[in-house]
């Protein structure tokens, strides 16, 4: 078949108008799992401080009858720190791109303050979860959070080594050790389980990047995989853990598959924080021609209210 002759068709057209929808797809994700979970705090300085405390161990206790009072024994209290990071984004539009009618947004300076606002909480999320050891910064350094993994040094495994933790002598965390990389297997995880239960801890997260989630749903866990016949259903992910110490939800974290540390954060929600010096804040800022300026900033940290309440497992593949 051919066209007629003299046939004017759309591809002889010079006046189509542009087909633009008026609306912007926007697929990247904006989750912080973490970050939304635990509880906030308050700071009060760039250094924020808080103690941590524990029982004795239980030990044999019998009294004779009458026997004078003899007085125990007293710990003092742990007294830890981390320091608050400062985080921006900066927006700049000129003059002429907010006058114009742009597709899928009435104000660009609107759509790109919320874009950033998500962005800054996912800086956030990366800073939790990324290897990074606390920094006092200067004049010429920036301050820097002592990140999750960090912190722990009571629980967990590595197949390299823990953390060991916050030291007392120079005021900062410490990195773990890498190792050689290895598949999470449930044997690993029910022996830290029990290891953060009788530390003290009450898990009720795991966080792990989406790659383990599966294997975590493979596990050979008591598990019902399969709903009724009718429903045509089958269930192949594991949410909930329930072992031996109560119940842990499987909460995968897409952040954490932009980071190469390997590690899979087992937490008691309300044993760690974020404190916040200064607050999500936006600030106009000078004029520098024919241009508008926004900075969304933050000020926080990481309040690990006791490292002994969660663990961590490291050097696993994904």
């Amino acid at each position: 078949m051919a066209q007629p002759t003299n046939l004017y068709d759309t591809y002889d057209t010079t006046g189509i108008r542009e087909d633009l929808a008026d609306v912007i797809y926007n697929i990247a994700p904006s989750d912080t799992p973490i970050l939304s979970a635990i509880p906030r705090a308050v700071a009060t300085s760039t250094s924020h401080e808080w103690q941590t405390d524990t029982l004795a161990a239980p030990a044999a206790n019998a009294v004779i009858e009458g026997d004078e009072a003899t007085t125990d024994a007293m710990v003092a209290t742990t007294r830890v720190k981390n320091f608050t990071q400062i985080m921006d984004k900066v927006i700049s539009i000129s003059g002429t791109q907010g006058a114009v009618d742009a597709a899928g947004r009435a104000d660009e300076m609107a759509y790109q303050i919320a874009k950033k606002s998500k962005e800054l909480k996912k800086d956030m999320e990366f800073a939790i979860i990324k290897e990074n050891v606390s920094v006092a910064g200067s004049a010429t350094a920036a301050r820097e959070i002592g990140s999750f993994a960090t912190w722990i040094s009571s629980n967990g495994d590595a197949a390299g080594a823990l953390s060991t933790g916050f030291n007392s002598s120079t005021g900062l965390t410490a990195a773990p050790t890498g190792g050689t990389d290895r598949d999470l297997t449930e044997t690993i995880l029910k022996t830290v389980i029990q290891e953060t239960y009788t530390s003290g801890g009450d898990l009720d997260m795991l966080v792990v990047p989406p790659s383990v989630k599966q294997v975590i749903s493979g596990f050979n866990a008591n598990t019902t995989r399969f709903g009724p016949a009718e429903a045509r259903t089958e269930y192949a992910a594991i949410d909930v853990y329930s072992s031996d110490f109560g119940d842990i939800n499987i909460v995968p974290n897409r952040v954490m598959a932009t980071t190469d540390d390997k590690a899979c954060f087992l937490i008691q929600s309300d044993m760690v924080a974020t404190a916040y010096l200064r607050d999500f804040q936006m600030n106009e800022l000078a004029k520098t021609g024919d241009s508008d300026r926004m900075q969304l900033l933050v000020e926080w940290t990481l309040e690990m209210r006791n490292e002994a309440a969660h663990a961590v497992i490291l050097d696993i593949n994904q």
